[in-house]
């Protein structure tokens, strides 16, 4: 079964750990009745749909699922306003720390053809691919962003700089973060049901398909369901 998925160019989605399917979530809404079903039915199925159509969520939020991402971070602080603005208090997320860690960082470098102009009409997003030639020296630019900007961090540690003031140096929004994040099924859909719109940026649209393609295997009917 599938549980990892590559994004970008060098990030990844792994389904870590899960806890519940589908029959959870049917099973949750038939506690009202004190009833239990052993293997999902038909009429299970009906009841899903039931309850994805008519905005009862509670039975979804008895279903769990942790993922590790490996992203740059303006994908991670997207995403982490998902668990601020959380009313489902099991939500957690841990991310990995300069503080405490020196591995060598890995920037997200958009190729030639894939810079974005900006939008004709809105403040945010992006329209269409730049011109080549322009593509070209934006990854140029950046290349030598991040080289100067290593080059600093390591001098930094060298000298006996502390890796919390060190990292400084770094390029903070292309660089990739890990994290842990984990939540209920029903949190996993508000995600996606916001950052797989078209009008959300196209990175972090690549992470949520790749969010939904894994959970899709453990939960069919609810991720259907609920992601209409």
């Amino acid at each position: 079964m599938l549980n990892k998925i590559d994004v970008l160019d060098k990030g990844y989605v792994r389904l870590v750990d899960v806890m519940g399917s589908d029959l959870t979530v049917v099973n949750a809404a038939k506690a009202s009745y004190a009833k239990e079903s052993k293997e999902l039915t038909e009429k299970d199925i009906k009841l899903i749909k039931f309850l994805a159509r008519e905005d009862h969520t509670s039975p979804f939020r008895h279903a769990f699922l942790q993922f590790e991402v490996y992203a740059p971070l303006m994908v991670a602080r997207q995403w982490w306003k998902y668990i601020v603005g959380s009313d489902h208090t099991m939500d957690a997320w841990n991310e990995s720390s300069r503080r405490y860690i020196t591995e060598e960082p890995n920037f997200h470098v958009p190729a030639f053809n894939e810079w974005r102009s900006k939008p004709e009409n809105s403040k945010q997003g992006s329209g269409d691919i730049v011109k080549f030639e322009l593509g070209e020296e934006a990854t140029y630019r950046l290349f030598k962003t991040i080289e100067d900007a290593e080059s600093n961090y390591e001098w930094a540690i060298e000298k006996g700089i502390c890796a919390e003031q060190a990292r400084l140096f770094l390029p903070a929004y292309g660089m990739y973060v890990r994290w842990y994040w984990s939540t209920s099924l029903q949190g996993v859909c508000h995600f996606l049901n916001q950052r797989l719109e078209h009008d959300a940026q196209k990175e972090i649209q690549q992470y949520a398909k790749a969010v939904i393609e894994l959970a899709k295997e453990r939960f069919p009917v609810s991720i259907d369901e609920l992601n209409k």
